[in-house]
């Protein structure tokens, strides 16, 4: 299933990349994505609530030369039912805050991305705002955030504002109402509103600050932030469309193609990323945004077991499936085997449309490494991956601009 002619009219606004260079993140999830990782004999799940194992996993990351990383985050401890906590003790429970552990380990990184994930269905975008508009101060440029819903009703309940669930589209609907008000905030303060002047006592000019007065079905919010504006200007704005997901999947579509400047695709295969990239495409072509000067980079999701040969990748993933109990098993395509042949999918699989992937390591300790000093040199030899960092910002890796402030004069 490839793009019709109409599809290619707008492509100008993605960046598919099949000539250009590819951009790799990695998604941190504990010990691994995998729910047995965390008894690997090198998966070290004394330290999954310090610090220390979250900086080492990053810095591994930043030393393959990623584009970024994201953290997992939800309102509710993990489950394998949707119905609410399944009472199982033999996988791991709890989870720390995705953007105080970016926060945490942006001082000890210098280029990689940080990209944590934030619930927008219980949470005010005031907050967030200021959250990762200090994260991007912090990291010098370097902060993101993927923004998500919440469908499950066990989590509604932590906060008692709502006696169900949103359905699904107003949910999305919400959520890109969230990322509206966000972005607005970030432009609230003009780039020159600190004077700093000791001499004149002047620190702000009160006039390069602004009210942005949203008013919407979701939020009523004045303004303007109360942090100076990002050096990002607009850091980046993530979010996934899972195939096969509750409903029909437009809400999705509509929130990656409007919102987003990068949306995350999880199907099982070739086909499915394919299918996905065009209705994004389409969404974002009905929204009137096809023609906008920044580009959307959609990602495919993929969960890897990587070893030296494709049987012992196999093999490592059923001795972890028996350790859990049932076959390991996802929103996203899983792939076993070499770092070669991983290449070979990447390269295959870019023709759908997309300018990089999200690869999210099965058990973190071992296939991270083999992600940074496998897959990254084996794309290097091939000459379709980065030998350095070409960029201090989040923005410039993707090749995004900063943008000017909307209330600028």
């Amino acid at each position: 299933m490839f793009p019709s002619e109409s599809e290619s009219e707008s492509e100008s606004a993605f960046t598919s990349a099949s000539s250009g260079p590819l951009h790799l993140a990695v998604a941190l999830d504990g010990a691994g994505w995998h729910p047995a990782a965390w008894r690997e004999p090198e998966a070290r799940p004394g330290e999954l609530f310090t610090a220390r194992h979250w900086a080492a996993a990053v810095a591994e990351a930043e030393a393959g030369l990623l584009d970024f990383v994201t953290f997992e985050d939800a309102l509710s401890v993990q489950s394998s039912s949707a119905e609410g906590p399944d009472g199982r003790t033999d996988q791991v429970r709890g989870r720390l805050d995705a953007v105080l552990t970016a926060a945490r380990v942006a001082p000890l990184t210098r280029h990689i991305g940080l990209v944590p994930t934030v619930t927008a269905t219980h949470t005010e975008p005031f907050h967030i705002s200021k959250a990762i508009a200090t994260l991007d101060h912090v990291s010098r440029g370097r902060a993101g955030l993927r923004v998500q819903v919440s469908p499950l009703p066990y989590e509604a309940r932590h906060f008692g504002r709502r006696a169900v669930p949103l359905p699904d589209a107003e949910a999305h609907e919400e959520a890109a109402d969230h990322v509206e008000v966000i972005r607005r905030l970030w432009d609230s303060w003009d780039d020159d509103a600190e004077i700093r002047d000791v001499s004149t006592g002047r620190f702000v000019d009160r006039d390069k600050l602004h009210y942005i007065d949203f008013e919407g079905r979701h939020f009523s919010v004045r303004g303007p932030s109360i942090t100076p504006r990002p050096p990002q200007g607009q850091p980046l704005v993530t979010a996934a469309y899972a195939a096969g997901a509750p409903g029909d999947g437009s809400a999705a579509y509509g929130l990656v193609a409007r919102s987003a400047d990068v949306g995350y695709i999880a199907a099982p295969d070739a086909d499915g990323v394919r299918a996905a990239a065009g209705e994004i495409r389409r969404a974002r072509a009905s929204a009137g945004t096809a023609g906008q000067a920044q580009p959307l980079h959609l990602f495919a999701d993929l969960t890897v077991f990587l070893d030296e040969d494709a049987p012992a990748a196999a093999a490592r993933k059923e001795r972890l499936d028996a350790l859990a109990g049932a076959p390991y098993s996802g929103d996203a395509a899983i792939f076993t085997g070499t770092s070669a042949h991983l290449a070979d999918l990447l390269q295959d699989w870019r023709t759908a449309g997309l300018s990089g992937f999200r690869l999210r390591p099965g058990a973190l300790a071992h296939d991270l490494p083999a992600i940074t000093r496998g897959l990254v040199p084996e794309l290097q030899r091939r000459g379709v991956f980065r030998r350095a960092y070409e960029a201090d910002t989040l923005r410039g890796l993707l090749g995004l601009e900063r943008p000017a402030g909307r209330y600028a004069a």
